[in-house]
């Protein structure tokens, strides 16, 4: 009987976190100490080893997720245990966590197995406060937007092109249309409004991409909150409040430092999806561990076609980041969905239906050739793939020239990530050709078709008459050289969240835009992907219980 991911963490001795501090040199003074488990790190560690060459940056990423797992994290982790078993100095740099989808549906994002970060328990739920600190500056923004019409709106702002929602780290789809300053007139001004999850509020993003608290609070001050009555655009700075988020987030904008099940130094600092944001951890994380590790190992959310295109075509490009190699996460369980089979059906041998379930893979590895980069192929084994499946898989690769390892850190940790580890270290060696796969000067339809017909393998995009008409209003105001992120389904090559595999000759239709002016991007939204999640029929919270003594039950 195999433990739970919660049993395996609440039996681990954590090392106090000065002790994994150490082992990557970092002193006493840049530590905040949240309890013996967690720190902040100091801003200053950057600037002190600026002259420091960077360690090798390595990018996790996977084919579509399905509901039969593909363990990213799980092998992001492993792979940086393993590789500090090999005697290369290491550190793991990840996303936090949001509570909407720990009491939902998918999980945490501590890894699994005995390839975990520690303290789960803290790691899953609030942390650091980082999340708290998030949506307390989103909904000040909402809260000013409100008393400044209330108070007189010398603005004029426009109460119907308020584009500024209020955010919670929750899923709660009653809160996606909801009206606010109903009752007296000393309630405020009546006007619809609605929620988004937290990482989906563009704070989440400017976190992530900003460099320094100074640059945090520039960039809060250029996002968009609305229009005016004119259809002048309206920031954040216009509201005079820049200042007093960039206060709300001084001690957000500083890393995490956690360690793995193996004590081994964890990163982990913001957490925006990569279905509806750009779904990769922090610059100021990644740039921290790329200085305290000869190599990063780092994540980008769901498959390729969305986190690993985001990490490279928008994080790379604001950070001057230039990765060294790509692993490219598959289960043969996922597999054989992609291939037809059914998920009650997964445990059942199915060599044919994997071998077709292999062109999503396929897929997602000439995606990442098209930026230039090497990579290796993790095949993270379950207990229920068999010998033939296995070497099947196996030979799929050689033939078609894919270097490939199998992992098994889920089972045995650091121990079970060797041959992966290994052949990364090999790849990492290679010379390589990164570069974005589109010009930021490219106007904003030619960017998007470079996505969708490179990373999707779609033939055409659609706009509705929305997205049009948005179209020509960013062109007029300039907002339309910079990146773009797609927010599309992660379970689909296309805009349509059942249809595995890879297909062809499909559409994607996008249907409006938003434009992050802080966070530096312009978001286009696709099919049905929804900002703020709702719970399923049966949410984990049903699971999760607490006793008397503060021992935590049910999570994961």
């Amino acid at each position: 009987m195999y433990k739970t991911d919660l049993e395996i963490a609440q039996a681990c001795k954590m090392q106090n976190i000065s002790e994994v501090a150490k082992r990557i040199e970092i002193e006493e003074d840049d530590l905040e100490h949240y309890g013996k488990y967690k720190a902040k790190l100091s801003l200053d560690i950057l600037k002190k080893r600026e002259s420091q060459p960077d360690g090798k940056l390595i990018l996790v990423t996977a084919i579509n997720p399905t509901k039969a797992g593909e363990g990213k994290s799980t092998t992001t982790v492993g792979l940086g245990d393993a590789l500090n078993r090999i005697n290369k100095k290491t550190v793991i740099a990840l996303r936090e966590p949001s509570l909407g989808p720990v009491f939902g549906l998918k999980g945490g994002a501590a890894g699994g197995g005995y390839a975990q970060v520690v303290p789960m328990e803290d790691l899953n739920l609030h942390f650091t406060g980082d999340m708290h600190a998030i949506t307390t500056a989103n909904n000040l923004i909402s809260a000013c937007i409100d008393n400044h019409i209330h108070q007189g709106n010398e603005l004029q702002i426009d109460l119907e092109k308020i584009t500024w929602k209020r955010c919670l780290d929750m899923n709660d789809r009653a809160l996606r249309q909801i009206e606010v300053g109903l009752g007296p007139k000393s309630n405020g001004v009546e006007r619809k409004d609605g929620f988004n999850i937290t990482v989906a509020s563009e704070v989440m993003a400017v976190l992530c991409l900003s460099t320094s608290l100074m640059d945090l609070k520039q960039r809060l001050g250029s996002m968009l909150i609305a229009y005016n009555t004119a259809g002048e655009p309206l920031y954040v700075r216009d509201l005079k409040i820049e200042g007093a988020l960039a206060m709300v987030m001084k001690d957000a904008v500083k890393p995490n430092l956690v360690q793995t099940l193996e004590h081994n130094p964890v990163i982990v600092h913001g957490g925006p999806f990569a279905n509806i944001a750009h779904g990769c951890n922090s610059i100021l994380a990644t740039k921290t561990a790329l200085k305290l590790g000869d190599y990063v190992v780092t994540e980008a959310g769901f498959g390729a076609d969305l986190g690993a295109e985001k990490f490279l075509d928008i994080k790379c490009r604001f950070a001057g980041l230039k990765p060294n190699a790509v692993v490219i996460v598959a289960t043969i369980r996922a597999l054989k969905q992609h291939g037809g089979v059914a998920f009650d059906d997964l445990k059942q041998e199915n060599v044919e239906a994997m071998l077709n379930g292999c062109a999503n893979l396929a897929k997602h590895i000439d995606t990442v050739k098209h930026f230039g980069l090497p990579y290796v192929v993790a095949i993270n084994e379950f207990v229920s793939d068999t010998a033939a499946e296995v070497m099947a898989l196996e030979n799929w690769c050689e033939e078609n020239h894919h270097p490939m390892a199998l992992s098994q850190v889920w089972e045995k940790g650091g121990a079970g990530g060797i041959a992966l580890a290994e052949k990364i270290v090999e790849v990492c060696e290679q010379p390589n050709q990164y570069h974005p796969i589109y010009e930021v000067e490219a106007s904003i339809e030619d960017k998007i078709a470079v996505i969708a017909k490179t990373c999707y393998g779609a033939a055409h995009v659609e706009y509705s008459e929305l997205a049009k008409a948005q179209i020509a209003t960013y062109n007029r105001l300039g907002w339309n050289k910079t990146p773009i992120c797609m927010a599309k389904t992660p379970t689909s090559l296309t805009d349509q969240d059942k249809i595995y595999g890879a297909p062809k000759d499909f559409t994607i239709t996008v249907r409006e835009f938003r434009p992050s002016l802080g966070a530096g991007f312009i978001v286009a939204l696709t099919g049905n992907v929804l900002t703020m999640p709702g719970l399923p029929k049966a949410p984990a919270a049903l699971k999760m219980d607490i006793d008397e003594a503060g021992n935590i039950k049910g999570l994961f």
